[in-house]
């Protein structure tokens, strides 16, 4: 219950020639002003855009909301045009694949039903025309992470979020949005000390034959060589020079920086 590996999925994915495959995360749509989030929403939905013409698969890995927690019939209000996007990139038989942050671990059923969007709680092993990738957001892989596992634990608890699910709506979502607050609180003042857990981790998966180990959540973007691998971070979209990645089999990985006016040019 307290690993920092809840489950691993793997998946097979072909990629067509000219085609890639996009990693995002930690866009945390939600967070700052208004205005602030309208712009960050306009550079990922530039982004999804050109998803729809050039990607074979897109894999969120985590944090895209700065909160997520829907109910049976209820999800948080805003950001229509980012789930439009990302139900055109599914309508076009483009799969989608969301792994759960810290932030927006409070899916139930509407990303699946209403998306056609595929939602890993856990890591995902992804094969990629013979290449092999780990992929996990990164809560809990750092040093020192015991007090967040217990706490994950009872946040992902089905019993307790069937009966946080009872809640009013705008006070649940209330409450999650306190607890997100302090979990991005949390990640901006950890110390990950001389060792950074992260890395340690992904370099452990390189070791057992991994090529490439994907994450976000550190929102401190670079790759990492090691062992004839790499660790890569995506970085996060709170500030300019938001950052993702893409991947085809004969370019291999490439850091991308979303230009402030929209687009994408390789690092």
């Amino acid at each position: 219950m307290f690993s920092p590996v809840i489950s691993l999925r793997t998946i097979e994915v072909t990629v067509p020639a000219g085609k890639m495959v996009t990693f995002i995360s930690d866009v945390h749509l939600g967070y700052g002003s208004a205005q602030a989030d309208r712009r960050r929403e306009d550079l990922l939905l530039s982004v999804l855009d050109s998803c729809a013409e050039t990607s074979s698969h897109v894999f969120i890995i985590g944090d895209l909301f700065d909160l997520w927690f829907d109910y049976k019939r209820v999800i948080p209000k805003g950001h229509v045009r980012t789930l439009a996007a990302l139900h055109n990139l599914t309508a076009r038989g483009i799969p989608v694949t969301y792994l759960m942050g810290n932030h927006d671990f409070g899916h139930y059923s509407y990303f699946r039903q209403e998306l056609g969007i595929t939602v890993d709680a856990g890591d995902v092993e992804v094969h990629i025309n013979g290449t092999r990738l780990y992929l996990c957001h990164g809560d809990g892989k750092a040093h020192g992470d015991t007090g967040y596992l217990l706490l994950r634990a009872l946040l992902r608890n089905q019993v307790a979020q069937w009966a946080y699910r009872w809640l009013h709506p705008d006070i649940g979502v209330w409450l999650a949005s306190r607890t997100s607050h302090g979990s991005r609180y949390h990640t901006a003042v950890k110390d990950y000390g001389p060792y950074d857990g992260l890395r340690d981790f992904a370099f452990a998966r390189i070791d057992e034959g991994y090529d490439l180990v994907v994450m976000g959540h550190r929102h401190k973007a670079g790759m990492e060589p090691h062992a004839g691998g790499y660790y890569i971070n995506l970085g996060h979209w709170l500030d300019e020079g938001a950052t993702y990645g893409v991947f085809s089999p004969d370019m291999g990985f490439q850091p991308v920086i979303v230009p402030p006016l929209g687009g994408a040019e390789p690092v």
